[in-house]
């Protein structure tokens, strides 16, 4: 078999083709918002019962759910936690729920970071 002699003009990619170049932009994707879940100070549910809900729900130790508790009874209001928005809607209802279920006037609370 006879072949004929390679020429850069027969090339595909030479400058004088219209072959142009495909670059492959890769999409950025974006995180989710994140929420912060807040608990809010009443003068009518117990300590006790915020300390509970807070290791109840969100998984902390008593020391920590402690310390949280006092930061909502001083300073009328303290981030619990920061999750995506259906955790973070989630939490807000259970513990709604929870407090209603127990007739406590407690609040919580998200928004947007």
């Amino acid at each position: 078999m006879i072949r004929a002699p390679f020429t850069m003009s027969s090339r595909k990619d030479s400058p004088d083709s219209d072959a142009s170049v495909i670059t492959k932009t890769k999409p950025k994707t974006q995180r989710p918002p994140l929420y912060k879940v807040m608990l809010l100070n009443d003068d009518y549910t117990p300590m006790e019962f915020v300390v509970h809900v807070l290791e109840r729900f969100f998984g902390l130790s008593h020391s920590q759910a402690f310390e949280i508790m006092l930061t909502v009874h001083k300073k009328g209001l303290a981030v619990v936690g920061v999750f995506s928005h259906e955790v973070a809607e989630t939490k807000v209802a259970q513990v709604m729920d929870f407090a209603r279920r127990h007739q406590h006037p407690l609040q919580c609370t998200m928004e947007k970071e």
